[in-house]
């Protein structure tokens, strides 16, 4: 019997060192998820208040590209902690959520430090119609398919960089295209100011893409300036005109010799006249 007292106490020794280990357990979900989607992590822990890690996401493909990293610590009331990690604009792929301590830190063997993340690319799946650039008079429009969309519907969000949120999240209808199935929409967003708008789209299946619509102040078309010249100021100037005589309608005197003439031969008349009276 006595032989088996050091290994009880041995394996005492174990079983109150294991005991004694502090834990921390990272949990991440959905562990594969659309590109856009933002990713949830949580982290439970017992080890002592103020014990500090930096919870890190990064890109895990032939190399590690850092995308994002969050400092955190401990609580004293060792309550879970939560932590969001955005993938928009990110490529599809093999990405990792790691726990990283600050200083030499030894966990318990049954701590979860890791998460590998699965991002899957849908974009090539939206088709965009109107166009990204519009201007300020006409927009928003927001038109285009989603591939094996039908009439499933499509969800919208709008957020300008200056103007916040404008629309959503919100389902619009889509028309099922009966030649290859894809959901035709379109949607006019009222906005106000010009701004570049970021559109998230998403349906059923978690998170499509995201579009940014720059929109533009109205065009205002540039006119040249007319110069008027005002019209020359009539002058008054006064013209002395000389009458042209009329023609007179009278016939002519007859000439003055014809006159007198026909007056002598009247007297020589009369004087015979009055001869062959006496």
């Amino acid at each position: 019997m006595s032989k088996f007292i050091p290994v009880l106490l041995l394996l005492s020794l174990f079983l109150a060192g294991s005991a004694s280990a502090y834990g921390i357990y990272l949990n991440c979900s959905p562990l594969t998820i659309p590109v856009g989607q933002t990713i949830k992590c949580s982290v439970d822990s017992n080890f002592p208040a103020g014990t500090s890690f930096n919870l890190v996401f990064y890109q895990s493909q032939y190399t590690s590209t850092l995308i994002d990293s969050q400092a955190m610590a401990t609580q004293p009331n060792q309550l879970t902690q939560y932590a969001l990690f955005d993938t928009t604009g990110l490529p599809g792929g093999q990405y990792k959520v790691e726990i990283q301590f600050n200083g030499v830190v030894t966990p318990s063997s049954d701590s979860a430090l890791t998460q590998i993340i699965t991002l899957t690319d849908r974009s090539s799946d939206l088709t965009i119609n109107s166009p990204t650039t519009q201007d300020l008079a006409d927009a928003l429009v927001i038109s285009g398919s989603l591939k094996n969309g039908g009439n499933k519907g499509i969800q919208l969000q709008v957020d300008g960089a200056s103007a916040g949120r404008v629309f959503g999240p919100q389902y619009i209808g889509t028309t099922n295209n009966i030649q290859n199935g894809a959901g035709v929409f379109s949607q006019t967003i009222s906005v106000t100011q010009p701004d570049d708008y970021k559109v998230k789209f998403a349906d059923a299946n978690g998170a499509i893409t995201t579009v940014t619509f720059h929109v533009i102040a109205p065009t205002v078309a540039t006119t040249i300036p007319t110069i008027t010249t005002p019209p020359p100021v009539a002058t008054t100037k006064l013209v002395t005109y000389t009458p042209i005589p009329t023609p007179s309608t009278t016939r002519s005197s007859l000439p003055v010799v014809v006159v007198i003439g026909a007056l002598g031969i009247a007297m020589l008349v009369a004087v015979r006249i009055k001869k062959d009276r006496k």
